[in-house]
């Protein structure tokens, strides 16, 4: 558990998935991402799929989904899964039920960060993954997830969001806005123009959920480096450093999305004053 102020995160990585680096890094080389990230013999690099639990006052509020277990046999072998379903066994390690969730907010609507807003039943049914709680994302995002076009119409799937809307239990968020006491969603447009992030702010202290603004820490050390996902690159780029200027003058914790080795951490500046990442270790 992480602590900011009064405001409690706990960190699942809801999967583990073996995917072709070319996506992670884009257009960075292998002599640059190699010292980061090894690959394994088939050339494939492992990575997580955090999810929050942010506990802020009596809110109980789920960020992104992961991939759940809504995955087909071909889609697991697809992404090569080594750990699935993490979110679930987070929560119930600590007690807390799906019916104990009141918020989902959801980052983005691609899959990976998505299809856990439902659950397989026993009987082979999809429901709602948090049967009580009130599902949000950004309007632009879901327009643009719900109307796909030939570069994106990969990553969205609409029976993960399209239900949700239909029986009124997703909400659509029109721009930056607060969703529980000290905690704001706000837009980061690049990887997809309706990207947004989670800002959290108490006591004095504040942390950033960036997701795919920055995938791993050291998408937020280069300000040039981003995945070949982005929608928009020099979106993302510009999203970015006003990012970075936030978190190294309030020394917010940053969380990664999709980083198993360095999840989370503040920013700072080594002795030849680049930036770099402060890992924090996680109780």
């Amino acid at each position: 558990m992480i602590s900011v102020g009064d405001i409690d995160i706990y960190l699942f990585n809801d999967a583990t998935a073996w995917v072709d680096p070319g996506g992670i890094f884009g257009l960075v080389p292998r002599v640059l991402w190699s010292r980061y990230l090894d690959a394994d013999d088939r050339q494939l690099v492992p990575l997580a799929h955090h999810n929050l639990l942010v506990r802020a006052g009596e809110v109980n509020i789920i960020v992104d989904t992961g991939f759940g277990n809504c995955l087909s046999e071909t889609q697991q072998k697809r992404f090569a899964l080594t750990h699935s379903d993490g979110t679930q066994a987070g929560l119930a390690a600590i007690g807390v039920s799906r019916a104990d969730i009141d918020i989902v907010f959801n980052t983005h609507l691609h899959d990976d960060h998505c299809s856990g807003n439902f659950r397989v039943n026993p009987s082979g049914q999809r429901e709602p993954a948090f049967p009580n709680a009130e599902y949000l994302v950004g309007r632009r995002e879901f327009e643009d997830a719900c109307q796909p076009n030939e570069r994106t119409r990969a990553t969205y799937s609409l029976d993960n969001y399209l239900p949700l809307h239909q029986t009124g239990q997703l909400r659509l968020l029109d721009g930056d806005c607060a969703i529980a006491p000290g905690v704001e969603a706000l837009a980061t447009p690049g990887h997809t123009p309706g990207h947004m992030s989670l800002r959290l702010e108490s006591k004095g202290q504040q942390a950033g959920f960036v997701c795919d603004l920055a995938s791993l820490a050291v998408h937020m050390e280069r300000l040039a480096w981003m995945t070949a996902y982005d929608v928009e690159p020099l979106v993302t780029l510009e999203t970015k450093r006003r990012w970075q200027t936030w978190a190294l003058e309030t020394s917010a914790l940053l969380v990664f999305p999709h980083d198993l080795t360095r999840p989370a951490g503040r920013l700072t500046r080594n002795d030849k004053g680049h930036v770099i990442v402060d890992v924090l270790e996680i109780p």
